[in-house]
């Protein structure tokens, strides 16, 4: 009878203690996605002093990479995303993307951000509305990386940048 409790109550631990350690394994490889793709929000979007968004995209996308946008004509492989958020840092010079939820499933990391700036571009016009620098926006943005030997091999993703658009061009 107490041969039987003690092997019960060993099963008991070891069971507990797979579960641990599988929810562990779990959870590690879910930070190891989120480690992936933070620095995409942190360090490439968001315009800083300490990173070029260049250097660090060349580093996160895969070679392969793709954007998809809501349309076709949108999507843009690595060197075209790299070139687009180059000019986004030019035409809103204090533009901040910072992601509100994140949630990891299997290989793919869903990203909701709110993304805010002031549009002060050289041309003067933010999505063709005139701007000088005095009006701001906040909005949102939800992306879905897909990651692939620890890179990011293509996102989809949309940003309301009708309601950005709208805030700047308000009187």
């Amino acid at each position: 009878m107490i041969t039987k409790k003690i092997i019960l109550g060993f099963l008991a631990f070891a069971l507990t203690m797979g579960t641990v350690y599988a929810q562990s394994s779990k959870e590690k490889k879910q930070n190891n996605m989120k480690e992936i793709v933070m620095p995409f929000y942190q360090k490439a979007l968001t315009v800083n002093k300490e990173s070029n968004p260049a250097e660090v995209l060349s580093q996160l996308l895969a070679d392969d990479f793709i954007s998809y946008g809501t349309i076709e004509a949108a999507n843009k492989n690595k060197e075209q995303l790299i070139g687009q958020v180059g000019f986004f840092w030019k035409m809103i010079p204090d533009l901040v993307w910072e992601p509100q939820e994140v949630i990891v499933n299997g290989n793919q990391v869903i990203v909701r951000s709110k993304v805010s700036g002031t549009p002060n571009s050289p041309e003067g016009k933010f999505f063709g509305v005139p701007t000088n620098g005095t009006k701001s926006f906040i909005t949102m943005s939800i992306d879905i990386h897909t990651i692939e030997n620890g890179k990011i091999a293509k996102v989809n993703h949309v940003e309301d940048w009708a309601t950005a658009i709208k805030q700047v061009s308000a009187k």
